[in-house]
């Protein structure tokens, strides 16, 4: 069944709402402003790959989308699905995924570096635990996002929010999401939000404290979710990307490759669907722009924008010192 919608999604932690097309029970949406390219909505949630991307072709080449037009439409295939399926143009996607055989086996495949963390946050006393959303764990969360106003140097969407809003954030997937909590005596130090997808488990958010990272709670975490995936018979533990775009060596990527992540390459189809689409995917337009950027460009860049949003905060807490009133 298709028709026209809309749905709420989530941007850089702000809700709202945006058209969408139907085509048998897949929202498909519109990114860009040039270059329009259709997705899938919250695809890499979804328990199933698109199963029929023909039908989905047809109707974005429709006149009657109601004003929804696309140059591009993407989609990918879904572990352990590594062979592409298509006669689409594609490009490899890299995905960051553990294949859980058991706890065992990924303990002892683990860089040593990676197993001492685990137990240097059971020798400090972190004890993890695996909670339903309830009242207690979104104050909870609330503290962990107000742990630092900035994450992995850029400014952190979810610092500052309320309880209301950060239940609505957790609220996605409810009926399908485990949160792995870490605690240090009472306080919650980090937390993990799991989405099972039938044989996968996906990494939906990853917050450990920073101001508890000598007690290591993202092994901890990261531990706890492989025992729980082999205990419930899921395949596959993911975590994002691996690498994105032509990135070098990373912090976050050097901590996925301690905790066990392996880099495994899916099929992802890049289709045109006007000439302004197959112009832009000739001269790679329809990829992230940032991604492109030589690396040293990059780290340029990411070095720069760290600086700012440092300096943001600092004039900020400055602002608000000033405005205290002297007693």
């Amino acid at each position: 069944m298709t028709g026209r919608d809309t749905v709420e999604i989530s941007v850089k932690g702000k809700w709202s709402q945006v058209p969408a097309l139907r085509v048998n029970g897949n929202a498909i949406l519109v990114r860009g402003r040039w270059i329009k390219v259709a997705i899938i909505d919250a695809e890499e949630w979804l328990p199933n790959e698109l199963a029929n991307p023909e039908e989905c072709l047809q109707r974005l080449r429709q006149r009657d989308t109601h004003g929804l037009r696309a140059d591009i439409f993407t989609f990918s295939q879904k572990l352990p699905a590594t062979r592409p399926k298509y006669s689409y143009p594609m490009e490899w996607d890299s995905v960051a995924a553990i294949h859980v055989t058991s706890f065992r086996d990924w303990w002892e495949k683990l860089p040593q570096e990676g197993r001492k963390n685990v137990r240097r946050s059971q020798k400090r006393g972190v004890v993890v635990k695996v909670r339903k959303l309830d009242e207690d764990l979104v104050a909870d969360i609330v503290d962990v996002n107000n742990d630092s106003p900035l994450r992995q140097r850029r400014r952190f969407a979810h610092y500052g929010k309320t309880c209301e809003e950060v239940r609505k954030d957790q609220s996605s997937f409810l009926d399908r999401s485990d949160f792995i909590c870490a605690y240090l005596g009472s306080e919650l130090i980090g937390f993990v939000k799991l989405v099972h997808r039938g044989e996968i488990a996906s990494i939906l958010q990853f917050l450990p404290k920073a101001s508890r990272a000598d007690a290591r709670p993202g092994n901890a975490l990261i531990a706890k979710a492989v025992e729980l995936c082999e205990a419930k018979g899921i395949s596959y533990l993911t975590y994002g990307k691996y690498r994105y775009g032509n990135q070098g060596t990373a912090s976050l990527m050097e901590f996925k490759a301690r905790t066990g992540f392996e880099e495994v390459l899916v099929p992802t189809y890049y289709i045109p669907l006007t000439l302004k689409g197959r112009i832009a995917m000739r001269l790679k337009l329809h990829r992230d722009l940032v991604e492109m950027f030589p690396q040293i460009a990059r780290r340029l860049g990411v070095k720069i924008r760290a600086g700012w949003y440092k300096l943001s905060v600092l004039a900020r807490r400055c602002s608000s010192m000033a405005e205290q009133p002297k007693l």
